[in-house]
């Protein structure tokens, strides 16, 4: 059964909620902290920073404009940085067979350079190239909801959230997150994107630490330890 009920792009839901929780965890002292601390900020190599820190980074990015449309054995190995892996037929047919070229043909529809804060929300509704690429991933053996997130925002990091089951829980069960989120980032004049992207600087994260990054972080490093209950 697919796990978000009504896929991330369908309407409804509450976006006041995501954008109350969201500001909540970014209200909190350490925040830009933990940005520096997960990203590996001022730290020596390999001094406890986290792996999902070079997800958006390893080998030049997975929007890069070579392999924008396609997914690469390094887009594989980057969403293992956050703590999911791949299964090898799927992997396997992403590189080389029809899963593949059926997602580059929708890749080639979903914007590279807009964030989700300035998107039309017709690019993240039911039915468009990136919900359509959604259902494909989340459909394939063992890969489901979150892996199919993952995968997508190594490909458009700026305009799709990763999106676990620790965002899930700690932003309340949102029923259309992409849409969601989208609202949420564009009350107030932009308010909530802009100050994603104060934060960005200052914990001197680079410009390419998307503000959906910054706060997919400061969420997952402001959640409760492993065996917390979810709501």
């Amino acid at each position: 059964m697919n796990e978000l009920v009504t896929g991330p792009g369908s309407s409804g839901g509450e976006p006041s909620v995501v954008r109350q929780r969201l500001h909540a965890v970014l209200d909190a002292e350490q925040v830009v902290d933990d940005l520096r601390r997960y990203f590996g900020i001022g730290l020596p190599p390999g001094a406890g920073a986290f792996t999902g820190g070079r997800f958006e980074h390893l080998a030049g990015g997975g929007d890069r404009l070579q392999v924008a449309d396609r997914f690469t054995a390094e887009d594989l190995v980057a969403v293992q940085t956050l703590s999911v892996t791949v299964p090898a037929p799927v992997a396997l047919d992403l590189l080389e067979g029809p899963l593949g070229t059926q997602l580059s043909e929708l890749l080639r529809s979903i914007p590279s350079d807009t964030d989700l804060s300035d998107a039309d929300v017709s690019i993240v509704a039911d039915g468009s190239p990136a919900y359509r690429a959604w259902c494909l991933l989340e459909d394939q053996y063992k890969i489901g909801w979150v892996i199919a997130g993952k995968l997508l925002a190594r490909k458009r990091p700026r305009l799709l959230p990763v999106y676990d089951r620790v965002v899930r829980c700690a932003l309340g069960h949102p029923p259309s997150f992409w849409t969601d989120l989208r609202t949420a980032l564009r009350e107030d004049d932009a308010a909530l994107h802009h100050r994603l992207l104060g934060l960005r600087q200052s914990a001197g994260l680079p410009e390419t630490v998307s503000a959906l990054r910054v706060a997919d972080v400061a969420v997952w490093m402001a959640h409760p330890a492993p065996g917390h209950r979810c709501p």
